[in-house]
């Protein structure tokens, strides 16, 4: 029994250091995902970093620093998009980084299901934010599919690139039909400017179209094409 007490601490080095000696490396633990990951593979859906983990995801809903004063994602901290939209996007931060290598996007909202769209609804339904949010009783919107995303650029500070407005600033300042005309009124700066056209070029590249009163928010396809292709999430 004493010998074996010797033996026992020279056993517990060799048992995990037998990974570094045989060359076979260590098996990583892997984070447990959350029940609202765990729904959002279940329906098919791709957690962007897990096809690219150079993109940043800092979900905007999973605090309530945001229009709504809410935290609508309770327990989601991924950001999930239809695989079409998933991939696309993935050639977006391509198409950035051969333009900026050191730049990256950074996903602030994607799939959204219609059970947190409605908790959205119900928080600006019968105020003036209601026109900016999709009805959740006449379909949704894109991002209940899947298909549209809010995003920005960080620098190669990892700082988001100042677009004029913070996303989610619901104002005409965060529109893009108008933008030579805030520059002209002192609204956004000419430096915001040409930032929100690189975003804008980057995503074009990779198919997705932009919403004209939000500079954040892009759209992979129309909301007719959608309601043919692809399903809702509920």
């Amino acid at each position: 029994m004493m010998m074996l007490k010797c033996y026992l601490p020279i056993l517990y080095l060799l048992l995990t250091w037998f990974p570094y000696i045989s060359g076979v490396p260590p098996r990583t633990p892997q984070p447990k995902k959350s029940s609202m990951a765990l729904y959002m593979d279940s329906l098919g859906l791709i957690n962007v970093t897990e096809l690219d983990n150079s993109l940043a995801v800092q979900l905007m809903y999973t605090q309530d620093d945001n229009f709504t004063g809410e935290v609508l994602y309770d327990n989601l901290t991924e950001a999930y998009l239809h695989p079409d939209a998933a991939y696309a996007l993935v050639k977006a931060q391509r198409a950035l980084k051969e333009l900026h290598p050191s730049y990256s996007l950074i996903i602030y909202d994607a799939a959204r299901p219609m059970s947190v769209q409605k908790k959205m609804w119900n928080v600006v339904k019968g105020t003036s934010k209601y026109k900016y949010v999709s009805n959740p009783n006449r379909g949704g919107g894109l991002h209940n599919y899947g298909l549209a995303v809010d995003i920005s650029i960080l620098d190669s500070f990892g700082q988001p690139l100042p677009m004029g407005t913070k996303v989610d600033h619901l104002g005409v300042e965060a529109h893009i039909t108008q933008e030579n005309e805030l520059v002209r009124n002192g609204k956004i700066s000419e430096t915001e400017h040409q930032n929100r056209l690189l975003l804008r070029t980057v995503m074009k590249k990779a198919g997705f179209r932009a919403l004209p009163s939000e500079w954040w928010h892009f759209n992979y396809c129309s909301r007719d094409v959608a309601k043919q292709k692809y399903k809702l999430i509920p």
